[in-house]
C-alpha cells in the first residue's frame, strides 16, 4: 500500500482535496487534530491546544486510525495531515517532542508507513477562523514553514500543490500519483 501525506498550513484546503479524493474512490484518514479539538470542547475544555498533552492525544488518534486503516497491497491511500505534522506543532507550540511523539516518529520511519513524497498545498492567502482553527493568517505562515521544514529535517520531498480550484488541486494529485505508479 502507498499512503500519502496531504499537508499544509490550516486553511489551505486540505480536508476538501482529500474529501474529493475520497469521493473519487480512494481510501482516506481523517485528520486528527480537528477530532480532538471538538471532543475537548464537548467536554467543556475551550482551548485544549493549551495543554501538552493535547499532542499525545493527536499521536495516539492518528496511529489508532493508521493502524485500522484497511491494508490491500498495491491500493493508495491519503492521509490528512500525519505524525510529522503533529512534530511540526510541537515546535510551533514550543511543547518538547514527548516520548509518546518520538516513538511514533520513529516507528513511521522504521515501518516506512508513508511515501517519502508529501503533498504540501499551499495556502489560499487567507485563514478562516472557526471553533477549532483560531490562528491569524500571519501565524499560519510561521506554522508553515515550520512544516517544511520539518518535513524536510525527516527526509520528506515536498511536492507543492498551488493555490486553486478543489477539483484542479485534487486531479493534479491524482496525475503526480498516477506517474509515480506506473
Amino acid at each position: 500500500m502507498k499512503r500519502y501525506i496531504l499537508t499544509g498550513t490550516p486553511g489551505s484546503g486540505k480536508t476538501a482535496i482529500v474529501r474529493l479524493l475520497e469521493i473519487d474512490g480512494y481510501d482516506v484518514i481523517e485528520e486528527a487534530a480537528t477530532d480532538v479539538i471538538a471532543l475537548h470542547q464537548a467536554q467543556k475544555n475551550p482551548e485544549p491546544w493549551t495543554d501538552s498533552s493535547f499532542v499525545d492525544a493527536i499521536v495516539n488518534l492518528q496511529r489508532e486510525r493508521q493502524l485500522r486503516a484497511s491494508y490491500r497491497p498495491g491500493e493508495i491511500q491519503f492521509h490528512d495531515r500525519s505524525p510529522v505534522c503533529t512534530h511540526a506543532l510541537a515546535t510551533y507550540m514550543s511543547f518538547p517532542i514527548s516520548d509518546v511523539l518520538a516513538r511514533e516518529m520513529e516507528r513511521i520511519e522504521r515501518e516506512r508507513i508513508f511515501q517519502k513524497e508529501v503533498f504540501f498545498i499551499q495556502n489560499l492567502g487567507t485563514v478562516a477562523k472557526t471553533e477549532a482553527r483560531r490562528i491569524s493568517f500571519e501565524d499560519a505562515l510561521r506554522f508553515e514553514r515550520i512544516h517544511e521544514e520539518t518535513y524536510r529535517d525527516f527526509g520528506y520531498e515536498l511536492i507543492s500543490i498551488p493555490p486553486g480550484a478543489v477539483r484542479s488541486r485534487a486531479d493534479t494529485i491524482r496525475r503526480l500519483v498516477g506517474e509515480r505508479t506506473e
